[in-house]
């Protein structure tokens, strides 16, 4: 249980202690779950795909495979290196459809819309931005929507939404441009019991780490980590922004070079 409390004139969160681990309800978490739910629930002629986009470390992949599993989404995540027939198989062991070793990349894909159509479940794509790289893979994608007029979900980098300007007929077809949310600090006490459980944080320690995050949830994610490390060796119950001077942080820059 979180509690805010008044400490030398610091609010704390202070938590129980707790196993580590569990899902922390932040703003992107419930971005991705309000956008399938408008995807599944769109009205009769409204375009069936979604796009999440953000940049790297906003918790847009631990989102959406999250919420794929409580939504009972096939969720597939892109590798630079597939081509059409590659994203098609993939699909496929998501959805645990067998098919042939030999068979045709145009059978495969009646296969995955036509598991879609009786399905009825929202197939999440995750690292878009492989695909954009890629006339074929674009037309396939839409494809597979237009085959089987479900529910599909996109997800890439910051500038997925730009990158797909170039296909008119793909981008026309996407009602819904969902924008990965920065992290913040209600996030952070969301965070901070279950990657630093059982220590008392300031939340003015929290304020530092979202500014120090530069909007990346998984930023903050690993300075808890480390505060939660460094309160271990030190027998810590409280960690306020002077004991935050003393902790060595993660940063986005490269360590330097020693000699």
């Amino acid at each position: 249980m979180t509690k805010v409390l008044e400490l030398n004139k610091a609010a704390v969160v202070r938590v129980e202690y707790r196993p580590q681990g569990g899902v922390a309800s932040i703003a992107t978490l419930d971005m991705v779950a309000a956008t399938l739910e408008r995807l599944r629930n769109r009205r009769l002629g409204v375009p069936g795909i979604g796009v999440l986009y953000g940049p790297s470390g906003w918790g847009k992949t631990f989102a959406t495979n999250t919420l794929a599993l409580e939504n009972r989404a096939y969720y597939v995540q892109m590798l630079s290196a597939w081509r059409c027939k590659d994203l098609l198989i993939k699909i496929l062991a998501e959805m645990g459809v067998a098919h042939g070793k030999t068979i045709t990349t145009a059978k495969l894909l009646d296969l995955v819309t036509e598991q879609l159509t009786a399905s009825r479940r929202t197939l999440i794509i995750d690292e878009f931005d492989h695909a954009a790289k890629s006339d074929a893979l674009v037309e396939l994608v839409r494809d597979i929507y237009e085959g089987s007029q479900g529910s599909l979900l996109l997800v890439g980098e910051e500038l997925l939404p730009r990158k797909l300007e170039a296909w008119e007929r793909f981008h026309s077809r996407v009602s819904t441009w969902a924008p990965a949310q920065k992290v913040c600090v209600e996030d952070a006490v969301k965070l901070a019991p279950i990657y630093c459980p059982g220590v008392a944080v300031s939340v003015d320690a929290l304020e530092r780490l979202v500014s120090l995050s530069k909007g990346s949830v998984r930023r903050v994610v690993n300075c808890l980590t480390v505060i939660y490390e460094h309160s271990q060796l030190y027998a810590l119950e409280l960690v306020d922004v002077g004991v935050l001077a003393g902790v060595k942080l993660p940063s986005d820059r490269a360590p330097e070079r020693r000699v």
